[in-house]
C-alpha cells in the first residue's frame, strides 16, 4: 500500500506543470497497438474535439488517411464509418512486423489579390450545410474544421479540409499572372500511429528527409510506464534542436486539469519522457520555419502527431 501511494503522490508530482489551454485538436485512438500473431484486428476512433480522445466535436474524415504495412507497401483502411461526433474504421492485421496508420500533408495554402479582390488558395468547397458531423456554415463558407492545414496552421484560413469562400483557386499553380500581393504558407502535417504484431521492426519508421519527422530512439510500440523513452526528431533529415514536445495523457475528465508535459529536445533532436502512469498518451511537436518548398511562400509550418500506448510493467 505504501508503494503504490508513493506512486500516486509521483504522479501527482509530475503532473504539477502548468496546464496547457485547451483547443480542438486532432486524435486517432487504436484499440490496441500490440499483438502476438497476424490474425487480428485494429478499430481506430478519428475525431476532433477539446478533450483528447473524447470525441465531443465532430469527426475527422477517413479518406486520407493511409496504411503503410511493415515491408512498406501500401495498406488499406476497411468498415469505415462517420458519425456525429467521431469516425471509425478497421485495419486487418495480416502482416508480421510494425504497421503505421495515418495521415500525412502537405499544402500550399493563402491569399492573393486580383482585380481588387482577395482571393484564397488552397481552399476546398466543404459539404453542405448540415450534413452529418458538420457544423452550419457561417460567413464565407462557415466553420473550418481544427487540425486542417492552412496558413494560420490547423484550422487556419485556406487549409484542405475548409470550407472556401467565393473566390478561390484550388492549388498555388492556379495563381493567374497578373495576382498581386501573394501571402503563400506551407503546411506539412503528420498525424500517425504504430501497431506491432509480434516482433518489432522500423522499415516504416524510417524518415523521409522532408519536414518535421518522428526519428524514435525507443520503439514507439516497445513502451513500459516505469521506463523513459527517448525520441528523436528531424527537420529536413537533421536534429531538430530546441523543439518543444507536447505529451499529454487521456482521460482528462478523469483528473483535475489536462496537464501536459512540455519537453525540448536537445542538441541532437531527442527528448525523453518519463512516463507517469500507464495509459494512452497523445504527442505533439510543431515547428515553424522559412524554408517552404516554393520561393512565394514566406513561412512553412510543420507539425507532427502520435498516439501511444504505454502498458503497465
Amino acid at each position: 500500500m505504501k508503494a503504490y501511494a508513493t506512486g500516486l503522490l509521483a504522479a501527482a508530482a509530475l503532473f504539477a506543470l502548468p496546464t496547457t489551454a485547451s483547443a480542438h485538436r486532432q486524435w486517432l485512438l487504436p484499440s490496441v497497438t500490440t499483438l502476438a500473431g497476424t490474425d487480428g484486428w485494429v478499430t481506430v476512433d478519428a475525431a476532433v474535439s477539446n478533450d483528447l480522445f473524447d470525441p465531443d466535436h465532430f469527426p475527422m474524415q477517413t479518406d486520407q488517411i493511409q496504411v503503410t504495412q511493415p515491408d512498406g507497401s501500401k495498406g488499406q483502411i476497411q468498415n469505415a464509418a462517420t458519425g456525429r461526433y467521431r469516425s471509425m474504421f478497421d485495419v486487418q492485421i495480416d502482416k508480421a512486423g510494425t504497421w503505421k496508420i495515418g495521415t500525412a500533408s502537405s499544402n500550399l495554402g493563402g491569399t492573393f489579390t486580383l482585380n481588387g479582390e482577395t482571393w484564397r488558395v488552397g481552399a476546398r468547397r466543404g459539404p453542405p450545410a448540415g450534413a452529418p458531423g458538420m457544423p452550419p456554415r457561417g460567413p464565407e463558407g462557415g466553420e473550418r474544421p481544427a487540425g486542417a492545414g492552412g496558413p494560420g496552421g490547423p484550422g487556419g484560413p485556406g487549409g484542405p479540409g475548409g470550407f472556401a469562400p467565393a473566390k478561390s483557386v484550388a492549388s498555388a499553380a492556379e495563381i493567374p499572372a497578373g495576382a498581386t500581393d501573394i501571402k503563400l504558407t506551407e503546411t506539412i502535417n503528420r498525424n500517425e500511429f504504430f501497431v506491432t504484431a509480434g516482433e518489432p521492426t522500423t522499415t516504416v519508421l524510417k524518415p523521409t528527409g522532408k519536414g518535421l519527422e518522428f526519428d524514435p530512439v525507443t520503439h514507439p510500440d516497445d513502451l513500459v510506464a516505469n521506463e523513459p523513452a527517448r525520441f528523436r526528431f528531424l527537420i529536413d533529415g537533421k536534429p531538430a534542436a530546441g523543439l518543444t514536445v507536447t505529451v499529454i495523457a487521456g482521460g482528462k475528465r478523469f483528473r483535475d486539469g489536462e496537464h501536459a508535459l512540455t519537453l525540448t529536445t536537445g542538441a541532437d533532436g531527442t527528448v525523453e519522457v518519463k512516463w507517469p502512469f500507464a495509459g494512452v498518451y497523445w504527442l505533439n511537436a510543431t515547428a515553424t520555419d522559412n524554408h517552404a518548398s516554393d520561393k512565394r511562400a514566406a513561412e512553412r509550418r510543420m507539425s507532427y502527431t502520435t498516439t501511444l500506448e504505454v502498458p503497465a510493467p
